[in-house]
């Protein structure tokens, strides 16, 4: 035994805990090896749960080393582990993730394709909401790594609506916004963003006074809005702390807010200078648009030191680059439309499909299916290990005579919740026929008894019928190589007869 406390998420989560603390707090080597040593333990104890936690807290670390390409292969992995879990929302974080490091290494068209996948993800129902708001949070970073804010924005709104903690990332993400308008002349849509930023930072930092991110966002925006004085007052006292704390994101929002208040003062020199730090400060991590907008803060602070043509030149040049950029912003943009369009479409076909494969009874999938299935098995599509295993209730039809076919029917929906309760994510439970189902089950023999078995104790535990013990006969066979799909179904049913033979509520193969 282990002694370590059992949480929802697996016996050892606690490990995996320690792993994203390391790795957020700048020990990406620590984590790293923490992760290797636990992921031996976990996987020797069969907390699959745990696993997935300490991956993505691998890659995690990975991502703030600016290890990308190591993180993005992890990415990758865990998108495997999710799929094959069934996990819709832990598909849509790993695809929100991968597609944040393919904006960080340039490629836009497969970033857009995975945040469109992501989305169509999270659009369905979800029951698990804190699952649900890690997704969405991916997403949201994603989409603020590709500068599209309109994206983000929203995303982070409707946490902050429930969440009042991811208050400041919108703010955050409203206040990069606003400064690149009013970088591209649009100065009314940016000063919208910038007071809607303020309006939210100016109520933490009335509740935090000592909140000095909240305190630097806060004075960055009223800086560009105008309010030089009281943005120079307000951010002062925050660059210090900021910097001894190694907050360097907040820090260079505090240098840059500094900045843009002295320029506006006169204090061109000065202003600079702040600058320069705000410029120094982002080799350690900075957000893909922080460079954009402090190159261009610099332009303005040296065209009004020099209005001559050497400084308008420089001011043109780098306008100009920043022209470019919104629009390449703008392109990602239509892109993630013209994606969601077609991720939509795709999954609105996939869903058709589903309904025509789909038992109505049951929710199972039916002897279209079963056909389908069979099909891949004779053209060598559907290969070992597998085991089909065909379950019968047993005397379904005497129920049905007794209790009415509405009871029979109930009971049939009990026998098909308890096969999908049984199944993994690879395996496929189908309604054959009537009182018949079957269950094309990934692993060999060994595992389809143990599955077999648990389905039948399982029926016969069911109270569906009060007064009527309930129960089936499983009769399974492996795919041997060589076998076409019509051999593996008789050899299957043969062993279904010998269980029934044998006195039914039982298995045989």
């Amino acid at each position: 035994m282990l002694p370590v406390p059992v949480t929802v998420f697996g016996p050892l989560h606690l490990l995996a805990l320690r792993v994203h603390r390391l790795a957020t707090t700048g020990h990406g080597h620590e984590a790293i090896e923490a992760a290797d040593a636990y992921l031996s333990l976990a996987r020797a104890v069969g907390d699959d749960r745990t696993v997935i936690f300490l991956v993505q807290g691998k890659m995690y670390a990975n991502l703030h080393m600016g290890r990308i390409a190591e993180a993005a292969d992890l990415g990758e992995r865990l998108l495997r582990l999710h799929r094959a879990a069934g996990s819709a929302l832990g598909e849509a974080k790993a695809l929100g993730d991968l597609a944040q490091f393919d904006v960080l290494r340039g490629r836009f068209v497969d970033g857009m394709r995975n945040l469109a996948r992501a989305a169509v993800l999270l659009d369905r129902e979800h029951h698990d909401r804190d699952r649900w708001i890690s997704a969405l949070c991916s997403f949201a970073e994603a989409a603020s790594s590709a500068e599209m804010y309109e994206t983000a924005a929203e995303a982070y709104e409707r946490l902050s609506v429930t969440h009042p903690e991811f208050g400041l990332v919108h703010a955050a993400t409203l206040l990069h916004w606003g400064l690149r308008l009013s970088h591209v002349g649009r100065h009314d849509e940016g000063a919208t963003r910038l007071r809607r930023s303020a309006a939210i930072t100016r109520r933490q930092v009335e509740h935090r006074p000592d909140d000095m991110a909240a305190t630097a966002m806060l004075a960055l925006a009223l800086a560009k809005l105008g309010d030089d004085v009281l943005a120079e007052k307000t951010v002062r006292e925050a660059v210090l702390p900021l910097r001894t704390s190694e907050n360097y994101r907040y820090a260079r929002m505090a240098h840059l807010a500094l900045g843009i208040s002295l320029r506006q003062q006169g204090a061109l020199t000065e202003a600079r200078t702040e600058f320069v730090a705000a410029r120094e400060l982002c080799a350690f991590g900075p957000r893909p648009d922080e460079q954009t907008i402090i190159r261009f803060e610099m332009a303005l602070t040296a065209l009004a030191a020099d209005g001559g043509q050497a400084g308008r030149d420089l001011f043109e040049a780098v306008e100009g680059q920043t022209g470019e950029l919104w629009r390449l912003r703008l392109q990602r943009l239509g892109m993630l439309r013209q994606a969601r369009q077609r991720e939509e479409s795709e999954a609105a076909r996939a869903r058709a499909e589903r309904e025509v494969l789909r038992d109505p009874l049951t929710g199972l999938d039916n002897r279209r299916r079963f056909d389908l299935l069979i099909e891949r098995i004779d053209r060598g599509r559907l290969t070992a290990p597998l085991v089909l295993l065909l379950v019968d209730v047993d005397h379904f039809k005497a129920i049905n005579d007794a209790y009415s076919h509405s009871t029979g029917d109930r009971a049939l929906r009990e026998v098909a919740r308890i096969l999908r309760a049984h199944c993994r994510a690879e395996d496929v439970p189908v309604r054959y026929a009537g009182d018949e189902f079957t269950v094309f089950l990934r692993g060999d023999l060994t595992v389809g008894r143990e599955v077999g078995e648990r389905i039948r104790t399982a029926v016969a535990r069911s109270d569906v019928l009060p007064g009527v013990r309930l129960t089936v006969s499983v009769g399974l066979a492996a795919l041997n190589e060589g076998m076409t799909g019509e051999e593996l179904f008789r050899a299957a049913d043969d062993r279904l007869y010998a269980a029934k033979w044998s006195g039914r509520n039982t298995i045989s193969a």
